[in-house]
């Protein structure tokens, strides 16, 4: 037996549009074979004739915009441009000689965006999906996911575009009564069953809708890959899909598995792969629901949409504020309404809080805040306010399921724990923001006259803020406006 590997390889010549190109697949040879392969060549004269010939320019086209093909096109499937694909050269090893060019003479035009019609799903998308990008979209099980999609696909097309859904997961008659419940008619939402890459790829490239989605990618399998749902089959459909929906020029959607910590299923690969991370979130009992962006490159992170969940599918809801506290209770300790921003949106809040005395090790159990941020601000009060409760059970919680990262929250969660250790309530009809410093200090928030108007919309006639944030408003010397220094003057202004 000779030394020579026993390697084989498919040839096919590289396909564009949606079609999906042959993966080469090393054959394992023996270890010995294997090291001899990975050798390179003493010296130039041992290369075969083969060899020399893959080393050869391979021909090409290439826009102005970047986009590179082995074929010619009328039109550029990336920026739209018509006979823009001109002949170029390749270096050796299929290098591309195209030079590079300088940063500021490459335009920089504001993608067009794709609206569902949904506010506040565009809302979180920054505007609406954008030719080209690939989102991702996450969320427990029953929680609504595969009807936001179809809703969301169903109010493009009503806008004048096409989508193909994909399931992966459900049949047709399964996806068909789901449209009828939410009251979708439309003859260009196309709808497959289908789990096989090869045969999604080839149905997206027969109908090219303006948007794909596939429900859900965790349910994928491809000629030759691994079991559906594993790291690298996942982490191989999406890049496959992604590569040939950028090529096209077709906003492409994947929905996500989660697991049972709550992440993400699949490898990390997968969110760095795409370009926009959304999170559905909410509890199955309750029928509110909030849409996050977690990463996004064409928008904001901080944006919130919210949805209510009824017999007729997901509903968006105008005023969220009135609905957060539509539930809350009036003259009860441990209870503030904070004036917190998420993205360009003012909200307000409920913080609640409750102080026990402990039986052993203190206990602390908080929902909808950073954990830290409350052990950090429980000193602050018992240092600086005169309000010790680091040696009783702390339960804090944001109410109606919101997470709150703004700092200008602060103040309001020093309320709600002071209010719930004395026995004291805030007094009606007021509302707070501002950040708490080590020091004491009450620090500025932004966007005042935003929030104060957003409090005076639900009847809040009192709102106690960081002195420096009253000199920024329109109105600082309106009644009501409460400026303060440090938490002690603000819990004198809080409290009853």
């Amino acid at each position: 037996m000779g030394d020579a590997p026993r390697a084989g390889r498919a040839l096919g010549a590289p396909c564009h549009g949606w079609s999906i190109e042959p993966r080469l697949k090393p054959v394992s040879g023996s270890r010995d074979s294997t090291r001899n392969l990975r050798r390179p060549p003493a010296d130039n004269q041992g290369m075969t004739k083969a060899s020399a010939k893959s080393k050869t320019a391979a021909p090409g086209y290439a826009c102005a915009c970047g986009y590179r093909s082995s074929q010619r096109f009328g039109r550029c499937p990336r920026c739209g441009e018509w006979g823009s694909l001109q002949p170029h050269e390749a270096g050796p090893g299929g290098a591309s000689t195209v030079e590079p060019r300088p940063l500021c003479e490459v335009g920089a035009e504001p993608a067009p965006r794709l609206r569902t019609g949904i506010g506040e799903l565009d809302r979180v998308l920054g505007g609406g999906l954008v030719p080209g990008s690939l989102v991702l979209l996450g969320g427990e099980p029953g929680i609504g996911k595969s009807t936001l999609l179809l809703q969301g696909l169903a109010g493009l097309v009503r806008r004048g575009g096409s989508a193909l859904y994909v399931s992966g997961e459900e049949s047709l008659e399964q996806i068909a009564l789901r449209a009828r419940r939410l009251r979708v008619h439309e003859a260009r939402l196309l709808a497959l069953a289908e789990t096989r890459l090869e045969a999604i790829l080839a149905a997206a490239e027969r109908s090219r809708p303006a948007v794909v989605a596939v429900d859900s990618v965790q349910t994928l399998q491809a000629d030759g890959g691994g079991a559906p749902g594993s790291p690298a089959l996942v982490r191989e459909a999406s890049a496959a899909l992604g590569a040939q929906a950028k090529a096209a020029g077709v906003p492409l959607v994947l929905v996500g598995h989660v697991t049972k910590e709550g992440g993400l299923a699949g490898p990390k690969t997968l969110e760095h792969l795409v370009d926009a991370v959304l999170t559905f979130e909410g509890e199955p009992s309750s029928g509110r629901r909030l849409l996050r962006a977690t990463k996004n490159r064409f928008g904001s992170t901080n944006e919130l949409g919210v949805f209510e969940m009824r017999g007729a599918g997901l509903c968006e809801v105008e005023n969220p504020s009135a609905l957060f506290l539509a539930e809350r209770a009036a003259g009860v300790a441990g209870s503030a309404v904070v004036a917190c921003l998420e993205g360009s949106r003012p909200l307000l809040v409920e913080v609640q809080a409750l102080t026990a005395p402990a039986s052993g090790v203190p206990r602390r159990a908080v929902v909808g805040l950073d954990p830290y941020r409350v052990a950090l601000l429980l000193a602050v009060c018992a240092r600086r306010a005169g309000v010790d409760a680091l040696g009783h059970d702390v339960f804090v919680n944001v109410a109606g399921g919101v997470r709150l990262s703004e700092p200008a929250a602060d103040l309001g969660l020093v309320a709600a724990l002071a209010s719930s250790a004395s026995g004291r309530p805030v007094r009606q009809g007021t509302i707070c923001f501002g950040e708490v410093g080590l020091g004491g200090e009450v620090r500025a928030a932004g966007a005042v006259d935003r929030r104060l108007a957003e409090a005076a919309k639900l009847g809040f006639s009192r709102c106690v803020l960081p002195e420096a944030s009253r000199r920024q408003a329109r109105r600082p010397d309106a009644p009501g406006l409460l400026g303060v220094r440090d938490v002690r003057a603000a819990l004198a202004a809080l409290l009853e």
